[in-house]
């Protein structure tokens, strides 16, 4: 495992993991990161990213003991997610690099322009309840994008289940318990294919899993709103990098 600008991706991995941490967006960075700053080809950077946000899901499973009954809803979508991640990954080798990279740009773009713009939300009392057929299809549209574009999931189903008038806690914690399903279905297809650099994952998953839990504590000492705009502005910047890099 060698890497191109080594002494800069490394503390930019740590960085992604604070953010993931501290506001649950900064997976987005992950696959980007690799493939531009090290140089990994794109299939591999998807494929050692998905294995790599194992370590955090662990950890962000821990809280969702004292939340049961609300993970307990989950359950569908947690099987749709590893349906889904696993076809996923199988198209991450179907389909051309470029178009992948296009997948990466918008996600972190929306992600940016998502948390400029969201505002906070109170509680919803009358949010309609979904069926379980429309938390597996949910699962298996979340685990899916999130495999093919190497991210951990709550980018995609925290804004979804919003668009859905779900409750906020219970969207919260459906994004933190589909990280898991998501990372061990995509990486079992990734390291069937051959294409899984275990050592890269590792030190990505360590990285993640020390960056997450100091963005975690750092989070705690800071206003959550401007926290978020930060993070948000982050990556539009990011996000306008990656396009124009693109286009060039």
């Amino acid at each position: 495992m060698m890497l191109a600008s080594a002494w800069l991706i490394w503390p930019a991995v740590l960085l992604a993991g604070a953010l993931i941490g501290a506001s649950g967006i900064g997976g987005v960075l992950m696959v980007p990161l690799l493939n531009r700053l090290g140089e990994v080809p794109l299939q591999g950077a998807i494929a050692a990213s998905s294995l790599a946000f194992a370590l955090p899901a662990l950890v962000a499973l821990g809280p969702l003991r004292r939340q049961r009954e609300l993970a307990a809803q989950c359950i569908p979508l947690l099987c749709g997610a590893l349906a889904g991640a696993a076809v996923g990954a199988l198209l991450v080798y179907r389909l051309p690099g470029g178009y992948l990279m296009i997948g990466v740009t918008a996600l972190v773009v929306f992600a940016g322009v998502r948390g400029v713009f969201a505002k906070p939300r109170p509680a919803i009392e009358d949010a309609p309840a979904l069926g379980r057929t429309a938390w597996l299809v949910l699962g298996f549209v979340v685990g899916a994008g999130s495999a093919l574009t190497g991210t951990g999931g709550p980018v995609l189903v925290l804004p979804l289940l919003l668009l859905l008038r779900q409750p906020v806690l219970l969207a919260v914690v459906a994004a933190q318990a589909i990280q898991l399903p998501v990372a061990l279905a995509s990486s079992a297809v990734h390291a069937s294919a051959g294409r899984l650099d275990l050592e890269l994952a590792a030190l990505c998953g360590a990285l993640l899993l020390f960056g997450s839990i100091v963005g975690q504590r750092a989070a705690r000492r800071l206003d959550a709103r401007q926290l978020q705009r930060l993070v948000s502005m982050l990556l539009l910047v990011v996000g306008g990098w990656f396009a124009w890099l693109l286009v060039a």
